[in-house]
């Protein structure tokens, strides 16, 4: 079974969370969950993905647990509803973990949910590769801090500035009043964006907004203003979300007589769950609103309280931090959390999607209806990093909060990864490894300079889980890579294309690649048109000791595989939005995307199809958009789930420098 998050759809006048469940040997059995939190789509995510374990390892103890699953392999929603309500127990039993729906009830609920909550942040400020931020407050206004990044400005780029604040709420909640158009909603907190209509929309994580400005509440003699502005929405695993905002041009909305079209600042906004001290504290969470300022009218006011800015639409974008915070503190009903969970069967006979039961109604069992509400009454494990900095004489243990700083006072001297003395086999001799023999489509760079290249990178630049992380959430700096990045390919072609590994003009099939000992290929499916495929070929100097972590991982089942792949992402230079767009925090790419395996000989592959997903298709959308201005750096490594695991260590890194996509290479199979 797969599981898809298919994003926000509007069904009788309601905004819904859809994610889409499907048999991968037959896509015609297939179904859809209708959520009314993009929060509570994560957890029934998480609760299948949790489901799908639970299984494989009753199926691995064999004898009796093999005959029941099989027994139970179909899942039958097309019947009456008390054989639903069955296999949902069932499921319930299945699951039993921390997270997911755990309690599947006909009726609507409005209980309080006094467990733990969502989603929470793992890790600090700046997730788990170090950026070059010096954040300085420099005004606060109604309990809501003024940040200037002065490492911008320094840059000579315009002023990157934020407004941080506290909201008594789950992550969840805000993003659902932040994203909601509802007028009367938005006049309550909402300045400049207030009078908003929905335009177009796309793929569930993508809409255009149309919006009208009466700049009269700033300053006077000013005709109204109209613009046009795009949203788009991630959400990490963690539950951060990240909302992208840019100026737009739509053909429905053209300038018209009266207003006066404007552009509005681009800006992101981040909401991330604070964690709890007790279970029985309510839910906060931290919002920032960045946007970018050229303008004078900024220093001015930094310095002496400038009233002109106070009269211009980004100081308005600015304090709709302290708007939101306001309301929501206003509103105690926040602090409490719903659930209405609707499913839907038989997806192929109902040609508008999803639909629900309204609350508190009666259905009769007999009654062949497509849906049932479901409650959440869950908890989540997760806890985030301690705040303090340490410093053991054993591991350098940085805080994820501002690093910019401690990176100067660190050796530049490039550490063995920690944890990674026994992954190789260590009583066979290493054998030369010559990247000289092995030519890709990119060539090698000479420095950051250098354009249209790669480099592998140091691994100091990403944090990862510390031996003690399962006691204490300590993350240390990672070493120098495990395995030697020996080539990259940079291909074109018509369709994303698996198994590159055994074309026979592929590096792992030429006689060099075939005397070394192991091979790890890493084809990422990028979709665009036309298509593109980025090949990593990272290679080992003795063969993989198959007690190790990585010897798990190479010869584990896919689902061991998917639950452990993580990849760290990090935009060294380029556009601050894109920067903010991928984020810097690790991702295990086997539950945000399908990748499909290939063990064979000396290698494995993994073909990452990026274009499985609809968030990771509108990312890489906009870093396409940006790549030949974008210094990128990648971290490979297996994520640590148990004290065996760890500490981590980095598997491969690659650094990116501006990569143009002309220089593809064409690809035929």
């Amino acid at each position: 079974m797969m599981v898809e998050e298919m994003g926000r759809r509007k069904v009788n006048q309601r905004d819904v969370y859809v994610i889409r469940f499907y048999n991968r040997l037959d896509e015609t059995r297939k179904g859809e969950i209708a959520c009314p939190t993009a929060g509570e789509a994560l957890k029934w995510v998480e609760a299948f993905d949790e489901a799908k374990q639970q299984a494989e390892y009753a199926l691995s103890r064999g004898g009796s647990a093999r005959t029941k699953l099989n027994m139970e392999a179909n899942i039958d929603l097309e019947g009456h509803r008390p054989r639903v309500r069955r296999y949902a127990f069932g499921l319930k039993k299945l699951i039993r973990i921390g997270q997911g729906p755990e309690t599947l009830l006909r009726q609507s609920s409005t209980l309080v949910n006094d467990a733990r909550g969502d989603g929470f942040y793992e890790g600090g400020d700046n997730g788990d590769a170090i950026e070059a931020h010096e954040w300085k407050c420099v005004r606060t206004i109604n309990g809501v801090r003024i940040f200037e990044d002065v490492a911008n400005f320094k840059a000579g780029r315009g002023v990157l500035v934020k407004a941080v604040a506290v909201a008594e709420a789950s992550a969840d909640a805000v993003f659902e009043v932040i994203s909601k158009l509802d007028k009367r909603q938005r006049y309550e907190w909402d300045t400049v964006t207030g009078d908003s209509e929905l335009i177009d929309s796309y793929e569930g994580h993508y809409d255009v907004v149309y919006c009208v400005y009466d700049p009269k509440y700033l300053s006077r003699w000013q005709s109204k203003r109209d613009f046009v502005f795009s949203r788009q929405w991630v959400r990490g695993q963690d539950g951060t979300y990240t909302i992208l905002q840019f100026p737009a041009v739509h053909k429905k909305r053209p300038p018209k007589s009266g207003y006066r079209r404007t552009n509005i600042t681009p800006s992101t906004w981040e909401i991330r769950n604070l964690k709890k001290r007790t279970d029985a504290e309510p839910p906060s969470c931290l919002v920032t609103h960045m946007l970018e300022i050229h303008s004078k009218r900024w220093f001015k006011w930094k310095r002496t309280s400038y009233s002109k800015f106070e009269k211009t639409i980004p100081y308005a974008l600015l304090l709709q931090v302290a708007g939101l915070k306001e309301y929501i503190g206003a509103n105690p009903a926040f602090k409490y959390e719903t659930s209405a969970t609707v499913v839907e069967s038989k997806l192929s006979d109902v040609p508008n999607g999803v639909s629900d039961v309204p609350n508190g109604e009666y259905v009769d069992e007999e009654m062949e209806e497509q849906f049932y509400d479901a409650t959440d009454s869950s908890s989540d494990e997760e806890e985030s990093d301690e705040d303090d900095d340490e410093e053991d004489k054993k591991e350098i243990k940085v805080k994820l909060k501002n690093v910019s700083w401690a990176i100067a006072s660190l050796s530049l001297k490039r550490p063995k990864a920690p944890g990674a003395s026994n992954v190789l086999d260590a009583s066979v001799d290493p054998v030369n490894i010559d990247p000289s023999q092995f030519q890709g489509s990119l060539r090698k760079g000479n420095g950051d300079k250098d354009s249209n290249c790669w480099n592998s990178p140091s691994g100091m630049g990403f944090m990862i889980r510390g031996k003690t992380y399962l006691k204490d959430n300590a993350k240390v700096m990672g070493g120098e890579p495990l395995l030697t990045l020996i080539s990259v390919d940079w291909l074109k072609v018509d369709k994303a294309v698996d198994n590159i590994g055994l074309h026979p003009k592929c590096l792992v099939q030429s006689e060099p690649g075939k005397k070394l000992p192991f091979i790890l290929v890493i084809s990422l499916q990028v979709p665009s048109k036309p298509n593109y495929c980025l090949v990593l070929y990272y290679a080992a100097d003795r063969p993989v000791s198959e007690s190790s972590s990585l010897g798990k991982f190479v010869n584990g089942s896919d689902s061991y595989r998917d639950a452990r792949f993580k990849l760290i992402p990090s935009i060294v230079q380029g556009y601050w939005m894109v920067k903010r767009a991928v984020g810097t925090k690790a991702c295990l790419l086997g539950k945000a995307v399908t990748c499909r395996y290939l063990r064979k000989d000396n290698f494995l592959e993994i073909d990452v199809d990026i274009g499985s997903s609809a968030v990771a298709r509108s990312v890489i959308g906009l870093v396409l958009g940006y790549v030949t201005s974008l210094i990128v750096d990648l971290a490979i490594l297996i994520e640590g789930k148990e004290e065996t695991d760890l500490p981590e260590y980095v598997l491969g890194t690659v650094r990116l420098n501006r990569i143009e996509l002309d220089s593809a290479v064409s690809f035929e199979v």
